[in-house]
């Protein structure tokens, strides 16, 4: 069976793609996810709300000390200002460390930012960046159009200014996803990873305190991925990488069917570890042989809403439908 595919003008050898993660800043599980197969890997993003702590803190520090004594103000270290160089180096170290390709993850807070740690990044030698696009809004006076507008412009701009591939990872939070979707694709994006899984917070009511708790995903978790690849497939230029919920080969197989070029994969890592992605692909290979296909072109989009009779697959219509046959759930799953 051939696996290959193509995402970002990338030929990867099969559509599994490791997710952003703290597992791929180890080398040698680095080198363990290629040896189990993965088409690519995306490299721990580098996030400048943590640069500009480390920026705060370290000044803080130097506050702190330079006016306890006049004196000691020449005694104080050079620490200069936070910055992207140590992300830089290790980036370079896991680019020299696999065979594959190494996408970049990136989330910054300014144009400038966004523009200069692209290009910084580009510097390094990666195939590719991957844009990492969110708002958690915390102010009522912000529009969702003027979010929309400020993510569209500097992504216009970064594609501008580097000259590999740029993906965006969006989160499913805006109004009408494909409107977004489709503005972006205008300004030359080359692909989109659907969706981001951003942690929430929680609350411990015997210490009555905040907490965040690391929120694996389950299987249930793609259907949402899995519905825009359907209705994104051959409607727009850039590729479409589902997220979010891809723990088999099964989960992958359905995602090449609605439409998506590839997956994204980090839960099933942390919970069994690289050797489920050999698994993974065996389970696509033995699937796509019972079905006679030989390539993933043969069987891709083929249940997209582009391909398919069913006018209401794809609409909320269908909850209606599902709600008209409840009895049928109660007969197969009686309540107690």
């Amino acid at each position: 069976m051939n696996l290959k595919t193509k995402y970002l003008g990338l030929e990867l050898k099969n559509p599994i793609i490791v997710g952003a993660s703290n597992l791929v800043t180890d080398p040698d599980i680095l080198r363990r996810l290629e040896d189990a197969g993965a088409g690519a890997i995306i490299y721990k993003s580098l996030f400048e709300e943590q640069i500009q702590l480390e920026n705060l803190e370290k000044f803080q520090i130097a506050e702190e000390y330079g006016t306890r004594h006049a004196e000691m103000s020449s005694t104080l270290a050079n620490m200069g200002d936070a910055g992207p160089e140590e992300f830089l180096f290790y980036l370079r170290k896991a680019k020299e460390a696999v065979g594959i390709p190494l996408i970049a993850s990136l989330n910054a807070v300014f144009e400038e930012s966004w523009v200069e740690y692209a290009q910084k990044i580009e510097q390094t030698g990666v195939d590719a960046i991957e844009l990492n696009f969110y708002s958690t809004p915390y102010e009522f006076d912000v529009l969702g159009k003027a979010i929309v507008s400020e993510q569209i412009d500097m992504l216009e701009v970064v594609t501008k200014n580097v000259k590999i591939p740029v993906s965006v990872k969006l989160s499913p939070f805006y109004t009408n996803p494909l409107y977004v979707i489709n503005e972006m694709d205008k300004v030359g994006v080359q692909g989109f990873v659907l969706f981001n899984r951003l942690f929430q917070p929680d609350i411990d009511i015997e210490t009555e305190t905040m907490k965040f708790s690391y929120n694996l995903s389950n299987v249930e978790d793609n259907r949402l991925a899995l519905r825009y690849a359907g209705l994104l497939h051959n409607r727009i230029k850039a590729d479409i990488c589902s997220n979010t919920g891809i723990l088999s080969g099964s989960d992958v197989i359905k995602m090449i069917l609605a439409g998506a070029s590839s997956v994204q994969i980090v839960s099933v890592i942390y919970q069994k570890g690289p050797k489920q992605i050999n698994k993974m692909l065996k389970e696509i290979m033995g699937w796509m042989e019972h079905k006679g296909y030989k390539t993933l072109d043969d069987f891709r989009g083929k249940l997209s809403k582009n391909k398919i009779d069913d006018i209401f697959a794809y609409k909320r219509s269908q909850y209606v439908d599902i709600m008209m046959k409840s009895d049928e759930i109660f007969k197969k799953h009686p309540l107690p």
